[in-house]
């Protein structure tokens, strides 16, 4: 490095090591270092260090650093903000910075072929440099760590230097989207005034921009487009890109009630939507925006789990064909954790889905808090240089440069499938609504924004300098839109009821609402044993020329044991619903942390050869005509893993998506898309949802963290049919309840309280027999109960039961049945009142939980069933789910199982 010591450190790092690539190869670089290091060897070997070429050599070389710092730090110098000034930064970009000085302005430097003008002046390279990276777009891309990346950009700063250069013709169509979009925001704010819409105003160039996605001219393969947004702006895009019907728009600004007295809906600016575009080359182009809730980030994961369902079961894996969109605000995508979590899927096989484009519309406030105090970051942005992902900072005033960076994005993702942020640095016109005052909290900021004029104004006083569109040409454009809009108004009044289209149609034909009636009996799921058995000897077998690890391959005679015992513990049950499932030709997904062996070792799903890793699933080897089964281990994240799998269930409807906690309270980490999705999505948006969440769930004295599975919150959020709680007792009943969530042709989310000590308890085992005949039963009476003799009826649920049971067995107390709660929602009410009327002798009707009192399921029970004269034994009330001493657990333990049986 000592031939370029009189640079910078990292200067003279960067060049030291593009010399010695240049040595080792010198095809391995960008033709600009290729040819300058050929004049810099020619230079050494025929003349003296002392010659006055060395000079110059150096001078070349702090041109080069120049070049550098606009490459990496250019973007901190540009013409970005639309509404204030920028910060400043030192050191900047003047020419003293480098060891350079005026009189070397006019100097010819073999440099300027780096930046592919040739040898230019000094002050040649730098016009060059200011116009590609300090003008209405910065870009971040100089950490990327792959030279084919970095030189791409090169590459394409190299055709045009990142300037626009649209014909008229697309001038006037980037105006025309434009035009649609400030007087949208307009006709809003005079028909309505003081309604909350969350307009776009101020960043209305994200439509223009949003449209590239349809530009023929970029011939991009894209079929389907999936887009997650919140509601600032959403209106906006749902009628200018997605081209729903405004009158419809319209007409929820009335405050009309909703047609059904089952049906809450949701508020306009939460709603999905789908359409498609047919382009003129006959090609189409489906469009589809999730819905979402006011949690700001939460849909991030979701719409990333539709493009990959639609990814794996449309498109057969060709990313090229799908492109998901998350448009962002900037103190949200900095401030929101499951950002960070979702962006760390994008290279994950279990999650990656050829790359998304980010699109923050940076309004450079929160609700009232200011931008400085949203991040220590410099930029909103800054999250995505965890994955090298490259950042365009662009002028939300200047359309024509957020198209041009659009191409850019689109063009990018398609070519490397990996992420790209689009920083569109605009401001919000009003408060956080439009009924809120912003001067309160940010006086300087909303007198410049009550001054400045807004992106069409400003964009038409550019067309009309340049002669592209008159005054009067814009002003004929603007009353014909607003006559539209008058129209639309008109049909809006005739419009009786609110109502929300299901936003995904298609991907739910043959599908069907639930009636009470569904849940009163569940169908038949068995499986012919014959199918059993085979199935069963798959998933045993040690493949030919696979060696195992000696455990796994005990593993494996163990349930090849049980087969022929005709004893099947719980993970034995479960490997055979999936493999009958796949056998149907059902998709089987499953992620979660840890899940391919299992929290508690009881899975093995995926097995590794002992010599090689190698990895083998016998679940992906039943048959050659089987479904695709797929098991994931995810990353350490809840939120959004769980928001992926709930998108990924939404649009498949003929799939089983499974979702599996580590301990069942880590599902405290993803309560938003419980609360706001699962529970409620059906309610809200006409959205029917598959999807399994597997809650570990038990009293084992494993402490406060690792015993309850919040069962009490599921049956809180549990009303109108939304959803089903179970916690099965036997390993037939959780393999019925599997298959039972395919067979009836509508969908609902399971949460499945499952066991851990159970795996492995010597009588939580079934028959084959119970797999291949009848379907889960919501209840289970006590199979040995003397009717004539039961004087106390006990009801209860999980592992309880069969603790109750071995203290029944010691006692001989014929006294007491035991009768199981396998479904507590739907509650199966018909089945409990005709279990009580059989035991007409019982003196007393007994809930019995392992869970403290405020806790469980007994203020569910004693809601739905007040009629039942219930006594509780359970835990007492506690802050806490459970202690964190064992000898304690187990001393409440045992209180509840000998109160139960004390006379």
């Amino acid at each position: 490095m000592d031939k370029f010591s009189y640079l910078s450190n990292s200067s003279a790092e960067y060049i030291d090591d593009q010399y010695q690539q240049y040595l080792a190869n010198p095809t391995s670089i960008e033709a600009g270092w290729q040819k300058f290091f050929e004049g810099f060897e020619f230079a050494r070997k025929n003349y003296s260090i002392d010659s006055e070429l060395t000079e110059n050599i150096e001078k070349e070389f702090k041109v080069i650093n120049l070049i550098e710092g606009y490459r990496t730090r250019g973007h901190l110098f540009t013409k970005t903000n639309p509404v204030r000034e920028r910060r400043k930064y030192s050191p900047t970009l003047a020419i003293e910075t480098f060891g350079l000085e005026k009189a070397d302005l006019n100097t010819i430097f073999k440099a300027g072929e780096i930046v592919s003008i040739g040898p230019a002046t000094l002050q040649q390279i730098i016009d060059n440099l200011e116009a590609a990276y300090c003008q209405s777009i910065g870009i971040e891309f100089m950490y990327i760590r792959d030279p084919k990346r970095v030189n791409w950009f090169y590459e394409q700063f190299a055709e045009n230097n990142n300037v626009p250069n649209f014909n008229k013709e697309k001038k006037i169509k980037i105006f025309d989207r434009l035009n649609e979009a400030v007087l949208f925001e307009n006709f809003l704010h005079l028909r309505f005034p003081g309604q909350k819409r969350f307009s776009l105003e101020g960043a209305e160039s994200l439509i223009p921009a949003m449209a590239e996605i349809v530009n023929e001219d970029l011939n991009l393969e894209i079929e389907e487009v999936v887009v997650g947004m919140a509601h600032r702006g959403r209106l906006n895009v749902l009628a200018n890109i997605f081209k729903k019907d405004v009158s419809h728009i319209l007409s929820d600004f009335e405050a009309k009630d909703f047609g059904s007295d089952s049906f809450d809906g949701d508020v306009k600016y939460h709603l999905g939507h789908s359409t498609e575009y047919k382009l003129k080359n006959g090609k189409k182009i489906r469009f589809t925006m999730s819905p979402n809730p006011s949690h700001l980030e939460a849909v991030d994961g979701v719409v990333c789990g539709m493009t990959r369902a639609k990814l794996d079961q449309k498109y057969n894996g060709d990313t090229n064909k799908i492109l998901p969109i998350l448009i962002h605000g900037d103190s949200a995508i900095i401030g929101q954790g499951v950002v960070a979590e979702v962006i760390q899927m994008a290279g994950l096989d279990a999650f990656k889905t050829g790359g998304t484009i980010h699109i923050v519309i940076n309004n450079q406030v929160g609700f009232t808090t200011n931008y400085l105090d949203s991040r220590t970051s410099t930029y909103c942005t800054d999250v995505g240089k965890a994955t090298l992902s490259p950042v365009f900072h662009v002028n939300g005033d200047d359309p024509e440069a957020l198209a041009h960076v659009m191409q850019l994005a689109l063009r990018y993702r398609q070519k490397f499938h990996r992420d790209v942020f689009i920083d569109l640095l605009a401001y919000r016109k009003y408060g956080h609504n439009e009924g809120d005052e912003p001067k309160f909290t940010q006086p300087l900021l909303y007198k410049a924004i009550a001054k400045h004029k807004n992106p069409r104004a400003i964009y038409l006083e550019r067309l009309a300098a340049e002669g592209v569109l008159s005054e009067a040409e814009a002003k004929k454009k603007e009353e014909a839109y607003r006559k539209q809009m008058d129209k639309e108004l008109v049909k809006a009044k005739k419009i009786k009821t609110a109502s929300v289209k299901r936003f995904a149609d298609n991907d739910w034909k043959g599908s069907r609402e639930s009636t009470p009636k569904d849940f009163e009996k569940s169908p038949i799921t068995g499986v012919p044993k014959k199918k059993l058995l085979a199935i069963a000897k798959k998933l045993t077998e040690v493949p030919k020329g696979k060696k195992f690890f000696r455990k796994l391959e005990r593993i494996l005679r163990d349930r090849e044991a049980m087969v022929k015992g005709n004893k099947l513990d719980w993970g034995m049950a479960e490997l055979l619903a999936y493999g009958s499932i796949v056998e149907d030709n059902h998709r089987v997904r499953f992620s979660g942390q840890d899940v391919e062996r299992g929290t508690f070792s009881h899975r093995h799903a995926v097995v590794k050869e002992e010599d090689s890793a190698e990895e083998y699933c016998h679940l992906q080897n039943i048959s050659k005509k089987q479904a695709p089964f797929e098991i994931y281990n995810s990353h350490l994240s809840e939120y959004a893993v769980l928001g992926f799998e709930y998108g990924y269930a939404m649009v498949s409807h003929d799939a089983l998506t499974i979702w599996e906690a580590q301990f069942g309270d880590f599902a405290n980490g993803a309560q938003i898309i419980i609360d706001q999705f699962i529970s409620s999505a059906e309610d809200k948006w006409h959205v029917m949802n598959g999807i399994v969440l597997l809650l570990p769930h038990g009293y084992e004295g494993m402490g406060a963290e690792h015993s309850s599975g919040r069962m009490e919150r599921f049956l809180t959020l549990a009303a109108e049919d939304n959803m089903q709680i179970v916690n099965c007792t036997t390993p037939a009943n959780f393999f019925h309840v599997l298959r039972r969530q395919l067979t009836r042709n509508f969908r609902k989310p399971l949460v499945v309280f499952t066991p851990k000590s159970l795996l492995r308890h010597p009588q939580c085992v079934s028959p084959l027999d119970d797999l291949s005949k009848g379907g889960f039963q919501e209840v289970i009476d006590d199979p040995k109960a003397k009717v004539t003799k039961v004087d106390k009826l006990v009801f209860c649920q999980g592992k309880l039961y069969y603790e109750l049971l071995a203290k029944k067995e010691e006692k001989k107390a014929d006294n007491v049945a035991l009768v199981r709660l396998e479904q507590m929602y739907p509650l199966p009410e018909k089945q409990i009142n005709k279990i009580i009327a059989k035991y007409k002798k019982a003196k007393k009707i007994i809930w019995a939980q392992e869970e403290p009192e405020n806790m469980g399921a007994w203020t569910f029970m004693l809601r739905k069933l007040r009629h039942i004269p219930f006594e509780l034994i359970s835990r007492p009330e506690s802050a806490a789910p459970a202690s964190g001493s064992p000898a304690r657990a187990a001393k409440r333990q045992e209180a509840i199982i000998n109160k139960v049986f004390k006379k």
